[in-house]
């Protein structure tokens, strides 16, 4: 008999028990005699029979499944936030549901309401601003969920993040004390949380400290090519420095200022906030907010494993510790 036609009934048969038996063996249920569970496991390991997970979850009213919502699957940020969460979600036996999307509100909704109907166990969320209904989603089917490397208007959904704040005012700071005043910052969206009560406020306060009059805040920049066509701009608008919050446009930055003939960093400093593996490779390198990625996915997927065992957590907004790490892109290395 074949391993993946083995089922239930098969198991049953052999070992002359009912099927409610062998999903009681199968489950750990105690309310089994031992010789019954014994001739039940024999039966299972001379079979190769491998138990449904799916059959599992109505069991035990529990899936041992994870979804895990990210806005674009190429992201390396949201790969290495990914790697972390994998190999805790393996340490404890849970599989994972991988969904992106794309930072549209249709696909979100549809997206979360698919996790929803595969009776997902917990959900990891890494995208901007979770909307209200899918919160209240949420809530109505007591799925728990955690923001891993993002912030959200919803202060009682845990989250693990850095001091963004904190972070952003470190970068602005190296940059001022190599005699650049002329500060940007670049972001993706400027309405998301952790850019508008963030990354934007850091921002500001460092102008008002530093009695810098002009303000350059450049939103709705993506990816390489968004980065690669603002580097005009940023020459035209006197930049000297700039923040950015995605390694891919920090390089389309970076390339369009060598190609345009451009110094960095003599004329213009770059320092980008995700840290991935892009920020080194790149000639010269990025001066990077180098984000404990890996242990914040790690860190989300075991605040996730508690709150679906039933556990209170201890704090439920986790700042880990982040490293400025000077490279070419800036003189002060």
């Amino acid at each position: 008999m074949r391993k993946q036609e083995v089922t239930i009934y098969d198991v049953a048969r052999e070992a002359k028990v009912s099927m409610a038996t062998v999903s009681r063996v199968v489950n750990g249920n105690s309310n089994v005699r031992k010789e019954t569970r014994d001739r039940v496991e024999e039966v299972i390991k001379r079979l190769h029979y491998q138990p449904n997970a799916v059959a599992q979850g109505l069991a035990s009213k529990r899936t041992t499944t994870v979804g895990l919502i990210v806005p674009e699957l190429t992201n390396l940020y949201f790969a290495e936030l990914s790697r972390g969460i994998d190999d805790i979600a393996l340490l404890y036996k849970y599989n994972i549901i991988i969904s992106s999307i794309e930072n549209r509100l249709m696909k979100q909704d549809q997206v979360i309401q698919g996790l929803l109907n595969k009776q997902v166990d917990g959900v990891i969320y890494m995208s901007n601003n979770m909307p209200d209904n899918a919160v209240e989603a949420f809530e109505r089917t007591n799925t728990p969920v955690v923001l891993a490397g993002t912030k959200d208007d919803h202060p009682n959904i845990p989250s693990v993040t850095i001091d963004y704040k904190k972070a952003d005012t470190e970068a602005l700071n190296l940059m001022y004390n190599d005699g650049k005043k002329n500060l940007a910052l670049v972001v993706g969206n400027k309405d998301a949380v952790v850019n508008k009560d963030n990354r934007i406020v850091a921002y500001r306060k460092f102008l008002k400290d530093h009695d810098i009059k002009e303000e350059h805040i450049y939103d709705g920049i993506y990816d390489y090519s968004d980065g690669y066509n603002l580097c005009s701009q940023l020459v035209k608008d006197g930049v000297d420095g700039v923040i950015v919050t995605r390694d891919s446009t920090s390089v389309g930055i970076l390339n369009s200022a060598i190609d345009a003939g451009i110094k960095v960093p003599e004329e213009l400093e770059i320092v980008t906030a995700s840290a991935t593996q892009i920020a080194s490779v790149v000639r010269p390198s990025l001066t990077t907010v180098k984000q404990p990625l890996y242990d914040m996915g790690a860190v989300a997927m075991r605040m996730l494993t508690k709150l679906m065992d039933g556990e209170e957590l201890d704090d439920i907004h986790i700042e880990l510790p982040y490293e400025l790490v000077k490279k070419q892109s800036t003189l002060n290395q």
